[in-house]
């Protein structure tokens, strides 16, 4: 099996353009490539799905631990050539400073993967060296089987570079992009994602892939990609679970971001999921026995939202006879009264949650989540991980139950919103951090659909 991490020294060094160029360059070859992402973000993926035309799945320690990354990276590169792992932020940046958790450089060693360590080279030659051979010796457990210099100032420069890495660090420089190189990923605000899935960005990702072509060394980045294969434990994917219950999940550009785990385990343990969209004036399927509505960006599509009066009414309907509902995020902003963009245009919502959210610049909230409630999802004393990450904040209109007790960094707070069968926030839940979540969902459906 092929897999290569692609990690930068630190965030912003240029990983993301390289590692979707590699793939775009990949796929040109006859390659079939399959995109993996560190972390819990969502939206790199969703430039990996668009270059590779598979979907990309996150690998993440913290919320997963060693046995789910395995068997997720196993899982996810079936059937293709070469698996291509974007890191996060820099290699060894990951929970906290102390430590490789949650980091590139653990998904690495979890993985068995080489890694191609992408360096900014703006303004230095043999400093490059020092660079290289700090990472190699801050943790000499880590394969960096090689390097792309970036941000080089030209091919002489580059070559510089490359003689200073080779004879200090031992490991080969493989290619290179120069700093004045047009081809950068278009900033990554969350409106970015619609036109993505819209195709606008094909051309983009064309050029991007034959530039990388002419200056990094495909071939021997095959080379370097060579990786055993993992000892893998009987899957979470698997289950005996037998169910005939319906899952319905909103999806379309204003609701897609779903780990994909999520939703595979939610059919390994007997669900049937019947996709719709609210865009495009899609109701909730009749025969629904749950109802799931991932994150996204409801505020990107709030006027056409607030016009679907039948899907707002079905949905609507849906829950408060009862069926046992999941709203995360994107969803949860739906699910309120209302949405305030931020030109400050007021959009109504579903109404089911008694709040409105209002829109602002800055981020309110990123983080990982370690939460436990007290519902059909989440017995009291169970616990579950997720993140967070979004620019709104949520106003509540009336005294309601939390649907969470949430710890992060700061602390721990109460969040999100439960009613009936409805649990609801801004967290992303991780369904493999607590299997025992989509039995008991399930279990729940199966209650309700006897009982109607």
């Amino acid at each position: 099996m092929r897999r290569m991490v692609i990690a930068g020294t630190g965030s912003g060094v240029g990983k993301t353009t390289i590692t979707i160029g590699v793939m775009a360059a990949l796929k040109k070859k006859g390659y079939t490539v399959q995109g993996f992402k560190c972390g819990p973000d969502y939206i790199d993926p969703t430039y990996h799905a668009a270059v590779t035309g598979r979907p990309s799945c996150n690998l993440d320690s913290w919320m997963g631990g060693e046995d789910i990354v395995k068997a997720v990276c196993q899982k996810g590169g079936e059937g293709a050539d070469i698996a291509v792992i974007e890191g996060v932020m820099g290699f060894f940046d990951g929970k906290q400073a102390t430590s490789i958790e949650g980091s590139t450089a653990e998904i690495s060693l979890l993985t068995k993967s080489p890694v191609l360590l992408v360096v900014d080279c703006s303004g230095m030659a043999r400093s490059a060296a020092a660079v290289v051979r700090g990472f190699q010796l801050l943790d000499e457990r880590v394969h960096i089987a090689g390097v792309i210099a970036n941000r080089v100032g030209s091919e002489g420069h580059f070559r510089l570079v490359k003689a200073a890495i080779e004879q200090e660090c031992g490991i080969p420089v493989i290619g290179y992009l120069q700093k004045q190189d047009d081809l950068h990923i278009p900033e990554r605000h969350l409106g970015l994602v619609p036109s993505i899935e819209r195709g606008e960005l094909d051309h983009f990702f064309a050029k991007l892939g034959e530039r990388i072509a002419q200056t990094i060394d495909l071939d021997r980045l095959l080379q370097l990609a060579q990786a055993p294969e993992l000892e893998v434990k009987p899957s979470f994917l698997s289950s005996d679970a037998v169910s005939s219950v319906r899952i319905a999940v909103a999806k379309d550009a204003a609701f897609h971001f779903y780990y994909p785990e999520n939703l595979e385990m939610l059919e390994a343990y007997g669900a049937k999921l019947m996709f719709f969209s609210p865009l495009a004036g899609e109701t909730v399927p009749d025969d629904a026995d749950g109802l799931y509505i991932g994150g996204g960006f409801p505020e990107e599509f709030a006027e056409q939202l607030s016009k679907q009066e039948h899907v707002k009414q079905s949905i609507k309907q849906a829950i408060e006879r009862g069926i046992p509902t999941l709203a995360e995020c994107g969803g949860f902003m739906f699910l309120t009264e209302g949405i305030e963009t931020t030109d400050r245009t007021f959009y109504e919502m579903v109404g089911v949650i008694p709040g409105r959210v209002r829109m602002q610049e800055k981020l309110a909230a990123l983080g990982y989540r370690e939460v436990t409630g007290d519902h059909f999802l989440l017995p009291k004393g169970t616990a579950a991980r997720g993140h967070e990450f979004h620019y709104s904040t949520f106003t509540r209109l009336a005294e309601s139950d939390f649907a969470y007790e949430a710890k992060g960094l700061r602390g721990v707070k109460k969040d999100g919103y439960m009613r009936g069968n409805l649990v609801a926030g801004y967290i992303h839940l991780y369904f493999p951090s607590c299997p025992d979540m989509v039995k008991r969902w399930l279990q729940q459906c199966e209650r309700m659909k006897h009982h109607a």
